[in-house]
């Protein structure tokens, strides 16, 4: 999506800027606890209701072909911050913005990561450590809920989009009672939207 797309004018950041962006995703890399897609919720608010750098359109598109493309789960940062960068009018900072959002989100939980998975092996007979383990549960469930909720609300109108969510109930309904593999989910998926069902 072209800058032009989003925002009639180009938009203007500083360094002060970047370094805010940069800061705000060293932050988020702290709570994303249930992965990347997990802090999704408070970059929406920060980069699209607050701060107003990204459209609701570029937000969703970075997300979606992010997960329809083979790799990493975390590329959607990249898109996100390849499209900050991009909405100043400029390709040098378009890549700016993903070094910027991508170093922010992995430096510090990758460290973190590290040093607490090495502890943690070697403790792992610790009531400490196993009741961590167990705490953690609801609060990676409650983050990946919100998560899919902010993406959901792209699909207010029931009544036009019952078959998708009908379809999104019943895999959820599957992957819970079932062993089924999820690519065989999102096969069928690929299958119903290119016939135009969903």
């Amino acid at each position: 999506m072209s800058p032009a797309t989003a925002q009639t004018t180009a938009l203007v950041m500083t360094w002060t800027d970047w370094l805010g962006l940069f800061a705000h995703y060293l932050l988020l890399s702290l709570l994303s606890i249930g992965g990347a897609i997990s802090t999704l919720p408070d970059m929406h608010r920060y980069l699209v209701d607050q701060q107003k750098w990204l459209s609701e359109a570029q937000f969703n598109a970075s997300v979606a072909l992010a997960q329809a493309a083979p790799g990493p789960n975390v590329l959607f940062i990249a898109l996100m911050g390849w499209h900050v960068g991009l909405n100043t009018g400029s390709h040098w900072a378009a890549l700016l913005g993903v070094f910027v959002t991508m170093t922010g989100i992995l430096l510090p939980s990758t460290c973190l990561t590290f040093l607490a998975a090495r502890w943690g092996h070697q403790n792992r007979e610790l009531r400490a450590v196993r009741s961590f383990k167990v705490g953690m549960t609801p609060i990676v469930i409650g983050l990946l809920l919100a998560t899919g909720w902010i993406m959901a609300s792209a699909h207010q109108d029931i009544k036009r989009d019952w078959p998708l969510w009908l379809l999104t109930a019943l895999c959820a309904l599957v992957v819970w009672r079932t062993r089924l593999h999820l690519l065989w989910l999102l096969a069928l998926g690929a299958v119903l939207g290119g016939l135009g069902l969903v």
